[in-house]
């Protein structure tokens, strides 16, 4: 029964407004009870006291007890009501008025206990226990108030019994609209719960369907969306990482695609070579020029390999920062002369532009003259002949902005947002001069590292052609500490 949300909040949301309904309920039926009962109270209490003082002053005088008579008789009927006048200190005698039509005889009522309950009180005695329940069956309120004849030593109780059947259906009535509204409240809320619910876990279902998809490898499933609450919210951040696993999964498909591609050519090649070689195809005066072919397609598959490995190590974590303070320029310096060979068969002009002669970071050496060996490299990829080469720092108050920039092709705008994907490459915009490719995986290791470093890397293409390439590194305050 509570093994779904629906039902759970269900159960829950109903028990609550029942139970609000019912507290409501008792607060109302009681207070208006209450109110009714104090208002008939206080009504007998003003009537009883009345009527006292009316016996006290005219019903020992003969000549006007006619007219106490008469008026008891017409207060008894005007408060359908039973009137008991009692004499103390009088051998018990005893004069009722009753509106017999209504009230019928009560004459046999001992009120023995209640007169001497109320004889001697200044003050209206309201009895709550029902001192006629054995002889009448409807409902009713008993007031009592002594009084004393000054002229005698007469005392003297008068009763009045009231009946509040009016007040009591009243009440019930009262009762009866609060249930029927209850019950009309918990309807509604039955409806609105049921919706809202409804509303709540649809969404939930709809991705613990989508989640079963995406175990059967369906990445392209995704949740209906509507309304701006917490729960659409939580389906648009579902349907985002719904789209970040499909986009995962194309990478994946790619990336093996390309490892494939990038491995079985240069095996095909090389098995080519060596098979013709071993079968006499290849005469043996040729055997040195096809294998300087295999052992360059060797180095090229041990590259991809390394590249590989870094780029694993690096997104598992498995590379920890040794971040120290270095003179970034120095390190721009050193890097550029290990490709001093590649930029003299190329006849490249090289450019260095440093706005301060030394300027000091903080971040791992190794790491980010791997970051400079990549682009570098990148750069005389696609450099034409003759072409210039600009490497340039700037320093910042709090970040350093290093740039390396070549004036090749450069990249079209819609390109650029995938150059530091693993193994892309512009074949038309950006193809290598001279035939010599890379593995595709050097731009994404230099992303990997700089976001590493907790900074940031951009690609653009200036005024004036070619590629830029600029990244930032914290700038440190600290003492120039050297390299060497």
């Amino acid at each position: 029964m509570f093994k779904n949300l629906f039902t759970r909040m269900l159960i829950i949301y109903l028990a609550a407004v029942f139970a609000l309904l019912a507290l409501f309920g008792i607060s109302v039926s009681t207070m208006f009870q209450n109110r009714y009962t104090g208002a008939k109270e206080a009504e007998l209490f003003e009537v009883v006291a009345a009527l006292n003082q009316i016996i006290v002053d005219k019903y020992f005088d003969e000549n006007t007890r006619m007219l106490v008579e008469s008026e008891l008789e017409i207060t008894a009927r005007k408060y359908d009501a039973l009137i008991s006048l009692y004499f103390v200190n009088v051998p018990m005698e005893r004069v009722d008025f009753a509106a017999k039509d209504v009230w019928g005889d009560y004459k046999n009522v001992d009120l023995s206990a209640n007169i001497a309950e109320a004889t001697g009180k200044s003050e209206a005695v309201h009895f709550k226990y029902n001192i006629l329940d054995e002889t009448v069956s409807i409902p009713y309120m008993t007031v009592a108030m002594s009084f004393n004849v000054p002229a005698s030593n007469v005392q003297g109780v008068t009763f009045i019994h009231s009946s509040t059947e009016f007040m009591q259906s009243s009440l019930k009535q009262v009762r009866l609209n609060l249930l029927l509204s209850a019950f009309v409240a918990i309807l509604l809320a039955v409806l609105a719960v049921s919706y809202l619910t409804s509303r709540i876990t649809k969404p939930i279902i709809d991705m613990n369907n989508t989640v079963k998809r995406f175990t059967k490898g369906q990445f392209t499933a995704r949740v209906k969306i509507s309304g701006m609450d917490e729960v659409a919210q939580l389906a648009r951040s579902f349907n985002a990482m719904a789209d970040e696993l499909d986009s995962l999964e194309q990478v994946r498909k790619s990336f093996v695609a390309n490892v494939s591609h990038e491995l079985r050519s240069p095996l095909t090649s090389m098995r080519g070579f060596l098979e013709a070689m071993q079968d006499g195809t290849i005469p043996p005066d040729e055997y040195g020029k096809y294998l300087e072919i295999v052992i360059s397609e060797t180095n090229r598959m041990t590259a991809l390999v390394n590249d590989l490995l870094d780029l694993a190590r690096i997104e598992s974590g498995q590379v920890k920062l040794n971040i120290e303070t270095f003179d970034i320029n120095e390190l721009i310096i050193r890097t550029l002369i290990t490709f001093e060979a590649r930029i003299n068969a190329k006849n490249l002009d090289v450019e260095v532009d440093f706005d301060e002669e030394k300027v000091m970071v903080e971040a791992d050496s190794g790491q980010i003259a791997q970051v400079l060996r990549n682009l570098i490299d990148n750069a005389l990829k696609y450099s034409p002949d003759g072409a210039k080469l600009v490497l340039a720092s700037r320093a910042g108050k709090r970040q350093t902005t290093v740039s390396v920039r070549d004036y090749g092709k450069g990249i079209s705008r819609e390109d650029r947002k995938y150059v530091f994907d693993r193994f892309y490459k512009v074949d038309k915009a950006h193809t290598p001069t001279g035939g010599t490719g890379g593995t595709g995986l050097g731009l994404s290791i230099v992303k990997r590292i700089i976001d590493q470093h907790g900074q940031a890397i951009a690609v653009d293409c200036p005024k004036g052609g070619g590629t830029r390439f600029i990244f930032t590194l914290k700038r440190s305050v600290q003492k120039h500490r050297g390299l060497i």
